[in-house]
């Protein structure tokens, strides 16, 4: 694989991101993965690596780029449990500062930036999202449903709240497939929040697989943190890549 760090030109400044990209000759389809609220770090420059080797190209942006390029917080803490409340109160902000209109303006960036690499495969991309990245993901498969044919959402919270522009609420122009995987541990996304999700996704006719993982914690992919859990990373991977290959035909 060849890992980089590249810069992605947005209407509101410059992202930070990692690119990673099969050593082969393309063109191979894209994947955008959204981070989660730890941001860039080797975890998910090894996840990116991961999706690569089955001959995709990933770009993994920096989605809190406005507040300075990665990292913005002490890596070092994220495996004390003691330190998550205290890391969750310094990136706070950032995630709210990514309302719906934000995340929609920096994900035509992205795609744009796929679009013009001559090693992406030209048609939609798939997207995928951890924790916030999968509220965000949602959110930007929502906005571009023709450029964006697939989307992989692993423990999201926040993704059905009780405001307008809940990203739940949008899921009508959707024509891709989607994928959730919820913790059943997750108080970001509880039983209740999950059944309104698969109501309005039904009601919608999208096509999607809602799926709750026993026993797993908000978190349960990040291996640098207190919430990792080994086995039910192992099922993501199956079912991301269930879903990836289905989407391109590999």
């Amino acid at each position: 694989m060849r890992t980089t760090t590249v810069d992605v030109e947005t209407s509101d400044g410059v992202a930070d991101a990692y690119l990673v990209r099969p050593d082969e000759d393309g063109p191979f389809p894209a994947v955008l993965v959204f981070m989660d609220a730890f941001g860039l770090r080797p975890r998910l420059a090894e996840m990116a690596e991961r999706i690569a080797e089955r001959g995709y190209v990933v770009l993994v942006p920096n989605l809190f780029y406005r507040a300075g390029r990665s990292p913005l917080i002490d890596l070092s803490l994220l495996a004390d449990p003691q330190q998550r409340g205290a890391i969750f109160e310094k990136v706070g902000p950032y995630v709210a500062a990514l309302t719906g209109e934000v995340v929609a303006r920096d994900a035509m960036a992205y795609l744009d930036f796929l679009a013009a690499r001559d090693d992406v495969a030209p048609g939609p991309v798939a997207v995928v999202g951890y924790c916030m990245g999968g509220m965000n993901a949602l959110r930007a498969i929502e906005a571009y449903p023709d450029r964006i044919a697939a989307l992989a959402s692993f423990h999201a919270g926040r993704v059905v709240t009780d405001a307008p522009d809940s990203p739940h609420r949008g899921v009508g122009s959707v024509t891709g497939e989607l994928y959730f995987a919820h913790a059943d541990q997750d108080r970001s996304m509880t039983a209740e929040q999950i059944a309104t999700l698969e109501r309005t996704l039904d009601d919608a006719g999208v096509r999607y697989r809602s799926e709750v993982y026993e026993g797993a914690t908000h978190g349960f992919t990040m291996a640098d943190t207190a919430e990792y859990d080994e086995r039910a990373t192992e099922r993501h991977w199956a079912a991301l890549f269930d879903l990836l290959d289905r989407t391109f035909g590999r």
